[in-house]
Parts: C-alpha cells; sequence; structure tokens
C-alpha cells in the first residue's frame, strides 16, 4: 500500500518524538553507588558512541552530586578511548571542591575497565554582574530555509550513501542548515556553517536538564566545519575524524526546545587535528553557550 505525504510526516514527527524520549531516558543516569553512576547508549548500530552523549551523561553525572541551586557555567573534556554503543558506561564523579561560589567536579568515564572519556565541570551560584556580548551573524530565520521533506529531498538528491543514511534516521534533535553546499559538492569552501538546531519536542524548563541536552547537540556538526576548506567531509570514506577534546560555556539560561543558531567559524588546521568554534543563539539574538573542539582530521591511509 502507497502511505500518503502526510502519513509520512506524521510517521516521521513520530519518530523524532520517540527519539527525544529516548534521549532524555539515556540522560537519567542509574545510581549504583554514591557518585557512581551508569548510563548505556541510544544508539547501538554505530560502531563508536556518539561523543555528544558521553558529554552529555558526563554532566548529568556531575549535576547529580551538585546543590541543585548550582549550574553548570563551563565544562572541558577529552575523549581518550572511542565508547562501545553495546556496553553500559560507568561515571565515576570526583567532588574536587565544593566553595562558597563555586563547584568542581571531575567526571571519569569507564568502560571495559578503562577511562574513555574525563569532563571538568564548574557549577555557580546565580549573580548579577557585567553583561555583554558579540552580536548574532545576520541569516535567514529557520522558517525561511528549506525544511523537513523539501530539505531531505534537496540534500538526499545528490549526496553519497553515507549522508543519505544520516539524514534518513529519526533524531532527537531538528537541524535546518542555512548552507547546503557542503552536502551536495566537494568544491573547497569557507569553514564556516550556520545551521538551526532544536530539540524535536518539548522537554520544559529545567535549566539543568536543557543544559544536558545542549552539551549533547553541541558536538553535532562541529568537526565538519573543519573540513569545508579542503572539499571533505567527516561522511567521507578517506578521512579519518574523531573529537579530541570539547570545550562550553554556558552564558544564560536556555530553552533547547526553542531555535537556536549554531554559528560555527574554523580558524586552523594543522598536524592532523582541525579546530572549531561555535556560538548558539536564540531567534532574538541572545547568545546562550559558547563551544570550542579540536577534532582529529587526517587522510585515511591506504
Amino acid at each position: 500500500m502507497v502511505q500518503s505525504p502526510h502519513g509520512r510526516r506524521t510517521k516521521g514527527i513520530i519518530a523524532s518524538m520517540n527519539a527525544v524520549s529516548e534521549l532524555l531516558e539515556i540522560l537519567d543516569l542509574e545510581k549504583i553507588e554514591e557518585n557512581l553512576f551508569r548510563g548505556v547508549s541510544a544508539d547501538q548500530t554505530w560502531q563508536r558512541v556518539f561523543g555528544g552523549q558521553v558529554v552529555a551523561q558526563a554532566l548529568v553525572a556531575a549535576q547529580r552530586t551538585v546543590p541543585a541551586d548550582r549550574f553548570c557555567h563551563s565544562l572541558h573534556s577529552y575523549f581518550l578511548r572511542g565508547g562501545d554503543p553495546s556496553a553500559p558506561i560507568v561515571y565515576d564523579v570526583d567532588r574536587i571542591r565544593d566553595g562558597g561560589s563555586f563547584t568542581t567536579r571531575r567526571v571519569v568515564a569507564i568502560q571495559h575497565g578503562r577511562a574513555i572519556f574525563l569532563l571538568s565541570a564548574s557549577f555557580q551560584l546565580h549573580e548579577e554582574g557585567f553583561d555583554h556580548q558579540i552580536e548574532m551573524p545576520d541569516v535567514l530565520g529557520p522558517d525561511e530555509i528549506p525544511h523537513g521533506d523539501a530539505l531531505k529531498e534537496r540534500i538526499l538528491e545528490h549526496a553519497p550513501p553515507a549522508v543519505k543514511r544520516y539524514w534518513q534516521r529519526p533524531r532527537p534533535i531538528e537541524f535546518r542548515p542555512i548552507m547546503l553546499d557542503h552536502y551536495l559538492t566537494e568544491n573547497k569552501l569557507e569553514p564556516i556553517q550556520r545551521i538551526w538546531v532544536r530539540c524535536n519536542d518539548e522537554i520544559g524548563d529545567d535549566p539543568s536538564l536543557n543544559a544536558a541536552v545542549l552539551a549533547y547537540l553541541s558536538d553535532m556538526t562541529l568537526l565538519d566545519t573543519s573540513l569545508f576548506a579542503h572539499g571533505l567531509s567527516v561522511f567521507d570514506e578517506r578521512v579519518q575524524a574523531a573529537s579530541l577534546d570539547h570545550s562550553m560555556w554556558f552564558h544564560r539560561p536556555v530553552r533547547v526546545s526553542d531555535w537556536l543558531l549554531y554559528a560555527q567559524d574554523s580558524p586552523s588546521s594543522s598536524g592532523g587535528r582541525g579546530l572549531t568554534r561555535g556560538s548558539l543563539y536564540t531567534r532574538e539574538g541572545r547568545l546562550v553557550a559558547s563551544v570550542a573542539q579540536e577534532g582529529l582530521i587526517r587522510p585515511r591511509k591506504g
């Protein structure tokens, strides 16, 4: 039986909502002992655990040991080994410091008896103070660019198989790229990316949960930007690519169920590594977070 386009859209929306429920479920870590938490992977079909998942789960583990009135203002992390999506991940939290205004935590993610990821996070009581920010880039809004089936058709028509598989999967995060050339061509492009992102379902206003989901989505598309200048992408089989580190600064409250502009640029690549910076803005132009990541990008041998 042929399904109508309306039926396909409804099915796609339900799949996306289910993906959000699955994301929230894996972020609700199991406490197995004081300062020890266990998490599982949402998608076990990939060769490695998605880096954003490990960042988000490690942040949740740290949050569970911090007073509710303190919120993460920065995190810095290193990916040490590829994670096994078929095995649980244990998060061991070290309560480094509890000060009058700031709280510091260190989290080690462990699989098969070895550390695969290390995170340091700092939490702060809310304070009033100086306030400024750089302006949001002048771009088309999320409703003014191709999206939904129109976006998929435009990308999938000429995209390589790996890109097609990526875009056809139900995801908890919706993307609306302003620039599409890097999906459709192997031309060398300016290492800049502008993309609207949001959670595919409403998750409420809880600051800790919104920060965790923001950390999850912040690892998406970043590494790709450092390859634009070379006419390549992370989907290219000629490239060996992996995140090496990931840092975030949370400036202002955020709701990830609302549209956010993820403005990215890659100032440098050298020595088999590429550096990318990102800024996340609300539709009203309020800067809510900054991101920096260095990743491994090297030609695959053979």
